[in-house]
């Protein structure tokens, strides 16, 4: 399971909730560059992206998962509608923010479906 997000708080908790519930856990990677890098030699069963990295919008993150048939959900604190307009992303779950465990096995369980 790939986590991409920036802030080392949150992505320690996504880490430790994925860890919990039996998850092998890539990363947390923070940037949109380390995250590309990764998947040049690694492909997750799944990953978890934060919608903006350093104000970088996650879209092509998305794009590879997408393009390597990796399921992905989102955990941003911005709604659903910000992202209607970025194709890679459009209709991707969103856990949003603050990340509960159960929404986000929920999320992740039917993304993986």
């Amino acid at each position: 399971m790939l986590v991409v997000e920036d802030e080392m708080m949150i992505a320690l908790d996504v880490q430790m909730m994925l860890e919990d519930n039996g998850y092998a856990v890539l990363g947390p990677v923070g940037s949109v560059e380390g995250a590309l890098r990764l998947l040049d030699d690694t492909r997750p069963d799944a990953a978890v992206l934060d919608g903006n990295l350093r104000g970088q919008p996650v879209e092509p993150v998305a794009r590879r998962l997408r393009g390597l048939g990796v399921p992905f959900v989102l955990s941003s604190a911005y709604d659903n509608a910000t992202f209607a307009d970025h194709e890679a992303l459009a209709g991707v779950e969103n856990v949003r923010k603050p990340v509960t465990e159960a929404r986000l096995m929920v999320a992740l369980e039917k993304a993986l479906s």
